[in-house]
């Protein structure tokens, strides 16, 4: 149950807007993500939203890891994206390589300002035990 667990917040995304807006190309681009930060997918799931009176509907792209999870929230009326990288760090630490999918997707959506957090979940106190 030990793992790394990685938020992001983005705003002024300057990214190409394709990004935002297709479930399709960003499927793609977290799937190369996660295969080149080392991370093994077993499950996806792309969805586009319908436009509102806001503006265009935005994606949500969540691919299951062996390790955990990606998941990808975009609101392009906004500018805007949430990031979510969780691992497990039981068996082995795969810390350094949720660390290189989030710089990845960090350089994918180009954005102003990042309110990033990290929290490490699960630790184990053996004395407890």
């Amino acid at each position: 149950m030990q793992g790394l667990h990685l938020t992001a917040d983005l705003h002024g995304c300057h990214c190409a807007p394709a990004w935002l807006l297709d479930a399709a190309a960003l499927g793609r681009a977290c799937t190369d993500a996660v295969r080149a930060a080392g991370l093994q997918a077993v499950g996806q799931l792309f969805h586009g939203f319908p436009a509102t009176a806001q503006g265009p509907g935005g994606v949500t792209a969540t691919i299951l890891l062996a390790e955990s999870h990606l998941c990808v929230h975009t609101w392009p009326e906004r500018r805007a994206v949430t990031l979510d990288v969780y691992v497990c760090n039981f068996g082995a630490d795969h810390s350094g390589k949720a660390h290189a999918l989030m710089d990845a997707l960090l350089a994918l959506f180009e954005p102003t300002t990042v309110d990033r957090h990290v929290l490490q979940r699960g630790e184990v106190n053996l004395s407890a035990a």
